[in-house]
């Protein structure tokens, strides 16, 4: 308890805090202080138009922040919080523009890992934490992977472990007429048909992690066969391929996830041309993995 109060106390003075969830870790600060949270889009040379997720410790604190709680937030946040779920809901003027980049909405998310509880019921505040990496890099599930990427920008590192989901919330906007899914993650899409008569996937406003290239390795990534030309690695699930060296994943979606960012991480520092990688397979429970694949590969 000593790291996570000295890291509460950082987290109140305006300091960054990176810190473990069950997805990713998350680049924390105060998400009432406008300053604060600057920091984090300065430290990951974040674009400012895109929002970020605020992690609170409880569904008391998330109703407080949000401007109105439809019966959708309530439901939904029964039963996937805590956990791998972000709802969008209009704001309070107490969360800082900067915070939604300028949209009246925000999202929350009350993070399933203990370290992360401990940590915004030890700060007393609502914790701004989008993945801790520079913007539109390979998102870290260890804190090896954040100081990797952020190395000193951060006052803390909490090391929780490797993270056990392994990629980002699912997001459902609930500030609508009807909810929208904003971003797909390792909540299968057939555990959301009994909300399908409001959800639906679609454009609306901006959500975190939808960058047309993101979670990218520096090493050029394909989706499909290897190349021909150049020495690389094949990442599969199910089919092998002629390549340098071959790794295999898991079958089932949920060890794929969790094991995703930590294998890209581990290839692009290896020096390959290039790194290709089998297409996952068809259905909504794969959504979230797919997404972050045809995000990671896209050239711009």
């Amino acid at each position: 308890m000593d790291d996570i109060r000295r890291a509460a106390q950082l987290i109140r003075s305006g300091q960054l805090v990176a810190f473990p969830t069950e997805t990713v870790y998350g680049l924390g600060a105060n998400a009432l202080d406008a300053n604060a949270v600057r920091r984090i889009y300065e430290a990951k040379g974040r674009p400012l138009t895109s929002p970020l997720i605020v992690h609170v410790s409880s569904p008391e604190m998330a109703r407080g922040l949000a401007a109105a709680w439809p019966e959708a937030a309530e439901r939904l946040t029964a039963r996937w919080w805590p956990g791998p779920l972000t709802v969008v809901v209009r704001k309070q003027p107490v969360i800082p523009d900067l915070v939604t980049a300028g949209l009246p909405t925000v999202g929350l998310r009350m993070p399933s890992h203990p370290m992360a509880l401990d940590l915004i019921r030890e700060a007393g505040v609502p914790i701004a934490g989008p993945s801790a990496n520079r913007f539109s890099e390979i998102s870290p599930t260890t804190a090896d992977h954040v100081r990797s990427s952020l190395g000193d920008r951060v006052a803390m590192i909490l090391d929780g472990g490797p993270c056990t989901v392994g990629i980002e919330s699912t997001v459902i906007s609930v500030a609508g007429d009807r909810p929208v899914l904003l971003r797909p993650g390792t909540i299968p899409l057939s555990e959301l048909e009994p909300w399908d008569e409001f959800v639906r996937q679609g454009p609306a406003d901006p959500s975190p992690g939808l960058a047309v290239r993101h979670y990218s390795p520096r090493t050029p990534l394909r989706l499909g066969l290897p190349p021909f030309t150049g020495r690389g690695t094949y990442v599969y699930w199910n089919q092998p391929a002629p390549a340098a060296e071959l790794v295999r994943m898991p079958h089932d979606p949920a060890g794929y996830a969790a094991a995703l960012y930590d294998v890209l991480h581990q290839l692009d520092k290896q020096g390959w041309d290039w790194i290709a990688v089998e297409p996952v397979p068809p259905g909504g429970e794969w959504a979230g993995i797919r997404d972050r694949l045809q995000r990671a590969a896209a050239s711009g």
